[in-house]
């Protein structure tokens, strides 16, 4: 957003340094006026572009544009993937992969159609226009979906986020067929659609499965490695599926399901560090849309971008919605809802820039087309979803999006422990029920041979069963009690068991971090080395605080 501003002075870019700051309030109090009043959050990002635009913050730049356009988007369908849980989602993939697909391609040829003969456009640019705008965005119906908490039956929200998420490539490669055409390229058409598609869904599950392999065998959570290495994995994977011509948007998606359905130490990491990016580039996304529209172009297509956007939510989307997945037997209601879901946004605008830096001339504004098509898209479908599943019946209140205890660990005030039994433990042979757990503590599940029990009280335990605990998870807000430090080489404490480290009553070592990852629970008799991460818990005297911690670690460290 630096760029919004032309001085090159100290003063200058201090100011940057201050609008960007206001910009990300504002976003702030626009995320929370959204979930007052149930407007969408994306469209507030676009309509706060607009406002400083209309107080003469002047940017115009679509090269600039396109390259935030990309990022952004390399972000959100790479996280959008990451957070796709498969279980929920392998359901309905047919019913999916069939709208991302065929639905893209019926809905932009009737709305082609519909610019051509209605609004009297011409023939390729009424197609380019229906191209654009033929796929449904996933940050926007994502963002609805999970801002709202629409918990839909039927697998209904899965379907949508499978579809919106995975359909770009058949807009930008319809895109790419009537651009080519327009400008006079000389373009196998039936070789780009099997390049972007196929290209993108090798790179895509190539990087997949190799970097699905490494996380598997290597440990990279320590100082937050893992969220290094996944937004290096984004760029490259983009860049490879780009560079062979293939669609970098599939391949990212591709990756995020892959790596979102493992497990792997440092995920937590990831998905904290993704959730704040991706929010972040959704609203310098949308507010720099916003920002490169013209009020005056904006006003001059409203009538047209007004026509297009309520042929496509009335006719276009549910004729193609009715026509594809009446085979698959969807019930009535759901058949409405996904016809409803189908927003367009930022992936459309992000067409329609690159449009725009080809060079090609047209008789008509395409950006504030496709751009008011997308604002209205978004104010009136976006808007008009949560009280269309409520009279459509179609909440689910027991569907949840919480379905794997690492989500409800890394996303819920919900922690889990775990513990082996091991040979001689007084544990085997006893029955859960006989653990009468005295702390709000419960059996979560039990894991023995690689598989998993359930843990009923009848169930008898045994030698190698790994015991899950589950429990609320304690937040210190202090931050003042725990205290961590590694043992240097040389250390006194290194080779010595923790009972003989003669500490006094008010300081514990809880916790012992070996070789990067390993977690040992410290007994008496556990003996520290040399490079263990130790865990204190330091009870302070009144008025000494964390500068009295300081000055202890200072004193063990010398030692």
């Amino acid at each position: 957003m630096a760029v919004f501003f032309t001085s090159s002075t100290p003063r200058g870019n201090r100011l940057q340094y201050l609008m960007i700051g206001v910009i990300l309030i504002l976003a702030l109090f626009a995320i929370r006026l959204s979930k007052q009043h149930g407007i969408p959050a994306l469209l507030l990002f676009i309509l706060l572009g607009m406002g400083f635009g209309l107080l003469g913050l002047d940017f115009k730049d679509y090269r600039l544009a396109d390259g935030l356009a990309t990022v952004a988007l390399m972000v959100i369908m790479f996280y959008g993937g990451f957070g796709t849980n498969w279980k929920m989602a392998r359901p309905v993939a047919r019913e999916a992969i069939v709208l991302s697909f065929l639905g893209v391609i019926t809905t932009a040829l009737l709305t082609g159609l519909f610019c051509h003969f209605v609004l009297g456009f011409g023939m390729l640019e009424a197609m380019l226009v229906g191209s654009i705008v033929g796929s449904t965005d996933y940050a926007s119906v994502s963002n609805i979906l999970r801002s709202k908490n629409l918990n839909l039956k039927y697998s209904t929200a899965s379907l949508l986020e499978l579809e919106s998420g995975s359909n770009d490539p058949t807009a930008y490669t319809m895109t790419m067929v009537f651009l080519s055409v327009i400008i006079g390229s000389d373009l196998s058409v039936p070789l780009l659609v099997l390049s972007q598609v196929a290209l993108g869904l090798l790179v895509g599950f190539a990087f997949a499965f190799l970097l699905g392999l490494y996380l598997r065998k290597q440990s990279t959570q320590e100082d937050g490695l893992s969220a290094v290495l996944m937004a290096a994995a984004v760029l490259i994977t983009y860049a490879a599926a780009a560079l062979i011509g293939g669609n970098g948007y599939l391949a990212l998606y591709i990756l995020g399901i892959y790596l979102g359905n493992t497990q792997f130490r440092g995920k937590r990491d990831i998905i904290f560090f993704f959730d704040g990016l991706t929010e972040i580039m959704q609203i310098a996304l949308f507010f720099v849309l916003g920002l490169l529209s013209d009020i005056r172009g904006f006003l001059a297509a409203f009538p047209a971008a007004l026509a297009i956007m309520l042929f496509m939510a009335v006719l276009a989307r549910p004729m193609s919605v009715w026509g594809l997945m009446l085979s698959f037997k969807l019930r009535r209601n759901q058949l409405h809802m996904v016809s409803l879901a189908g927003i367009r946004g930022a992936a459309a605008i992000a067409f329609a820039i690159l449009v725009v830096n080809s060079g090609a001339r047209f008789s008509i504004d395409i950006y504030h087309i496709v751009f008011g098509i997308c604002v209205l898209s978004s104010l009136v479908q976006g808007s008009l979803m949560p009280p269309a599943a409520k009279k459509l019946d179609m909440l689910d209140p027991n569907d949840t999006v919480l379905q794997t205890f690492n989500y409800y660990q890394d996303k819920a005030e919900i922690g889990f422990l775990e513990t082996r039994i091991h040979k001689d433990s007084y544990l085997v042979g006893r029955q859960v029920r006989d653990l009468r757990l005295t702390f709000d503590f419960i059996v979560a599940k039990i894991e023995r041979g690689g598989q998993t029990v359930v843990p009923r009280g009848h169930v008898t335990l045994e030698e190698g069963d790994l015991i899950v605990l589950g429990g609320e998870k304690h937040f210190d807000r202090s931050g003042h009690d725990l205290t961590e430090f590694t043992i240097p080489r040389g250390h006194k404490w290194a080779g010595v068991a923790v009972k003989d480290l003669s500490l006094s009553a008010d300081r514990l070592v809880v916790m012992v971090q070996r070789n990067g990852h390993e977690v040992i629970v410290p007994l008496g008799d556990t003996v520290l080395q040399a490079e263990d991460k130790v865990i204190l818990l330091q009870v302070d005297a009144p008025g000494e605080g964390r500068q009295g911690v300081r000055r202890w670690l200072g004193r063990l460290k010398k030692r």
